[in-house]
């Protein structure tokens, strides 16, 4: 199937899930998340893999085990190219349009130490601060998940504290309603942000790794 961009349809089909999101329907709707969503999204994802490898393209159904939101069915279709655990590429469609990004989205235990230490080595920190601001500079929101204070065994007035305080780091860009999502155009635009990713990613496996 050749990639033409996310229907109209796949928005408005996520606007009318989340005032009902219910099996019933769910069910009366299944085909369109079927045709509109989940085709085109496997579409743009095989087009990438060529430079950047399969991408897992996610399930629609949540995991209510432990969650107080008992709502059965996600308000968005992901899919990611991982690199290493919890770290690589992300594009996503819902009710607010296309977004694409890229970064670590998950780190704990020996990962997180292994990702501090990297981020307060005085080589490989400024490498990382360099990069962060080149995406700035081009449009990207860094954002991530962040201690409100210094990390144990750091000092409050490091030089890099601020990314120290990070305990996952992305680089994200909102396309919205953008006409060019709902056209072949789409994924030459995912595929160039996904290159200007691509050192902060590098970056990242390599210090998680």
């Amino acid at each position: 199937m050749t990639f033409e961009g996310f229907p109209v349809a796949a928005l408005d089909f996520y606007d009318d899930l989340e005032v009902d999101n219910t099996k019933s329907f769910w069910e009366a709707h299944k085909a369109t998340y079927l045709e509109q969503v989940r085709a085109p999204m496997t579409a743009l994802t095989d087009e990438l893999a060529r430079e950047f490898g399969s991408a897992k393209v996610f399930r629609p159904y949540r995991d209510v085990r432990f969650a107080k939101d008992k709502t059965p069915y996600k308000t968005h279709q992901g899919a990611f190219v991982g690199v290493t655990s919890a770290c690589g590429w992300y594009v996503e469609v819902a009710a607010p349009g296309v977004r694409v990004g890229a970064g670590v989205y998950e780190a704990s235990g020996d990962r997180l130490a292994a990702l501090r230490e990297a981020m307060a080595d005085d080589r490989t920190g400024p490498q990382l601060a360099k990069i962060l601001r080149g995406l700035e500079r081009a449009g990207f929101e860094v954002t991530g998940d962040r201690l409100k204070t210094a990390p144990r065994g750091y000092e409050k007035d490091h030089p890099r504290i601020e990314l120290l305080r990070m305990r996952t780091v992305l680089g994200m860009r909102s396309y919205g309603f953008e006409p060019f999502v709902h056209t072949p155009e789409l994924l030459d635009r995912v595929r160039a942000d996904w290159r200007a990713l691509r050192p902060l990613v590098n970056w990242l496996s390599d210090a998680l790794d």
